[in-house]
């Protein structure tokens, strides 16, 4: 064990002690020597210490990793006990954690994309049972974790096709074994009585669905977040949304809808720019958008509504 000592100028004493301990015995040790440390603070300072902050132990090197950034860059800890699911596909690293509080998180790269808690994200992104999905067409962009079409299969549609660019089949295995109470049984065949999915590029299906003239009811793109940049200019991810905005809308019935995420609606400045990337679509459209606590992300979740703007005959 080591501690360092660093006093500053404006009156900031910080205490910072590292331990290798790998029993809980050791940790108590630790603990009960800072509790000495911070009591001969007080007697030393003579009372003249306004606050005393602890911050509970970082845990490094451990056999689970239970840090996980949020989207607007805080750091949280997770009770994660059991590593379930960890592989390297072609395009991503795919873990699944168990943790106490959610169930089984599903994280690709690194970025926290669901839990078995999650039934809120899901809701929100198909029109927080708003919407009769009753006999419609309706296209799933991503999805893999299969939440999205379990509960839209629930509410008899006419047909559910389910394609992404680049859907991860090493995604679909995962969680068809291990998040079955977010996907039920759809993932285990990928076609049934009301859906199929498709293991391609999105970005062709929707360019060929627009040439064939086929149009949706709803559409619902689960692919990518609202990226953090505040420069659309140079990041490809702005590039890549308004494209798929611009195919989707070309697919979308006059009277239909489409549904995805934002981001959390701490990220103001990139929300703001998505807001502006709608009016530079092919087609005037208008959009509402709503916001909703996702459990496993810890933070509140900015989900979208788009229409395309009803004009004058």
């Amino acid at each position: 064990s080591f501690a360092n000592l660093r006093i500053h100028p404006h009156g900031l004493v910080l205490v910072d002690m590292q331990s290798y301990n790998d029993h809980m015995k050791g940790r108590e040790e630790v603990d009960q020597l800072l509790n000495k440390v911070e009591e001969r603070m007080k007697e030393l300072f003579h009372g003249n210490i306004k606050r005393v902050k602890r911050l509970p132990a970082i845990l490094r090197g451990g056999v689970i990793d239970r840090y996980w950034p949020t989207a607007d860059g805080r750091l949280v800890e997770y009770d994660i006990d059991e590593v379930v699911y960890d592989e390297d596909s072609p395009f991503q690293n795919i873990k699944i954690l168990h943790s106490k509080q959610f169930g089984n998180i599903l994280i690709l790269s690194g970025d926290v994309n669901l839990a078995e808690s999650d039934l809120a994200y899901t809701q929100a992104i198909m029109g927080s049972g708003k919407e009769d999905y009753t006999g419609k067409e309706v296209l799933i962009l991503g999805g893999g974790d299969g939440g999205i079409l379990y509960e839209i299969v629930k509410l008899k549609p006419k047909m559910v096709t389910m394609v992404a660019s680049n859907i991860d089949q090493m995604v679909i295995d995962g969680c068809k074994k291990h998040m079955r109470k977010t996907c039920g049984d759809v993932l285990d065949n990928l076609k049934g009585e009301c859906y199929q999915v498709l293991i391609e590029d999105c970005i062709p299906v929707l360019k060929r669905y627009a040439k064939e003239g086929r149009m949706f009811d709803y559409v619902i793109n689960d692919l990518t977040a609202v990226p953090i940049s505040t420069s659309p200019e140079e990041d490809s991810t702005w590039e890549f949304l308004r494209l798929i905005l611009d195919l989707s809308m070309k697919v979308l019935k006059q009277d239909g809808k489409y549904f995805t995420q934002g981001n959390c609606i701490n990220l103001t400045d990139a929300l703001t720019l998505y807001e502006e990337q709608l009016s530079r679509l092919y087609c005037p459209v208008e959009f509402s958008k709503e916001t909703v606590c996702v459990p496993s992300y810890m933070e509140l979740w900015v989900f979208y509504t788009i229409w395309k703007k009803q004009t004058d005959i």
